[in-house]
C-alpha cells in the first residue's frame, strides 16, 4: 500500500518490489534487492538485518484490483500462485 499510495507506483510494480518487515525489537527482515545504502543505514541505527531470498514467500502475498476511470487494473504477486481477477 505504501508504494502505491505514497510513491505512486502501479499495483504490479508495488507487489514486485523488495519487501521488508519488522520482526522482534530492532530485527528487520529484508528481501534481497533493497539497496546497500538502506541496509547500511538501518544497521547504523541499531537494527539487526536478516536478508531473505529475493522472491521469498516469508513476507505474505498480495493481489490488487484498482478501479480506474476507464476500467480496472489488476495485479498479482509473482511470489505465489494467486491471481487478480474481476468479473
Amino acid at each position: 500500500m505504501v508504494r502505491f499510495a505514497d510513491y505512486g507506483q502501479n499495483p504490479q510494480a508495488a507487489l514486485d518490489a523488495p519487501r521488508w518487515r519488522v520482526d522482534n525489537g530492532l530485527s528487520v527482515g529484508i528481501e534481497q534487492g533493497v539497496s546497500a545504502e538502506v541496509i547500511d543505514e538501518l544497521k547504523r541505527r541499531g537494527h539487526d538485518i536478516a536478508l531473505a531470498d529475493r522472491w521469498s514467500t516469508d513476507f505474505g502475498r498480495g493481489q490488487a484490483i484498482y478501479r480506474m476511470d476507464d476500467g480496472y487494473l489488476a495485479a498479482s504477486e509473482r511470489r505465489s500462485d494467486g491471481h487478480a481477477v474481476g468479473f
